[in-house]
């Protein structure tokens, strides 16, 4: 009896034992034949189809019930907080320019600095205070509409920004008011234009 034969048997031509255990290896030319059945044909060596890999979906979980794009009433603080902000940055510069040009013919002492400074922070919570209260009135009116025809689209937007002119200038009169309006309707129309533009070129915009 022979002791040196292979106990695994007779492999296939041109396959090698594997470290001495009878397990044949086998080379790429020869597994790339291998068919396999539901696998992409890029690689013959991956359990999985690459397909899967790729995520057409979000990569996050909403509530049941809830919306991809935050509504009007989560928007509405960072709106009134973003305009509280810009504000009282463009009333500090502008508060600036206008110590400055006040006081060019003052000598830089103490009382200079100090009214330069009254009139930064003065300017800048004047700004600050129009803006936001500008900013809340829009919210306030874009939730109500909002609700009310349980849509939401550029026509809240619209009707937000015009009712919001008409209200912060009413103490004016009604040639005051209907000036407001006009310029809320103007802003408001721009903006609207602006969030839709990618969508009309033809190009489905990203809305926030």
């Amino acid at each position: 009896m022979d002791n040196n034969k292979d106990p695994s048997g007779p492999s296939s031509p041109g396959s090698k034992s594997a470290g001495g255990f009878g397990l044949p290896l086998y080379s790429k030319s020869e597994l790339s034949g291998v068919p396999l059945t539901g696998m992409s044909p890029l690689s013959p060596y991956l359990n999985m189809d690459p397909r899967y890999l790729i995520q057409d979906t979000d990569e996050f979980i909403l509530p049941t019930g809830a919306n991809k794009t935050r509504g009007r009433f989560e928007l509405a603080f960072f709106t009134i907080g973003g305009c509280c902000i810009t504000g009282a940055v463009f009333g500090a510069v502008n508060g600036l320019r206008m110590g400055l040009s006040e006081t060019r013919n003052m000598a830089w002492s103490k009382p200079h600095n100090v009214q330069i400074l009254n009139m930064v922070t003065r300017q800048g919570a004047t700004w600050a205070n129009t803006l936001g209260s500008l900013a809340l009135l829009y919210s306030v009116f874009g939730v109500v509409i909002e609700k009310a025809r349980g849509a939401e689209d550029d026509l809240n937007t619209i009707a937000a920004g015009t009712l919001t002119g008409v209200l912060y200038k009413s103490p004016g009169g009604l040639r005051g008011a209907a000036r407001g309006g006009l310029v809320g309707l103007t802003l408001s129309g721009l903006y609207a234009l602006y969030s839709n533009w990618g969508h009309l070129k033809g190009s489905s915009p990203t809305r926030y």
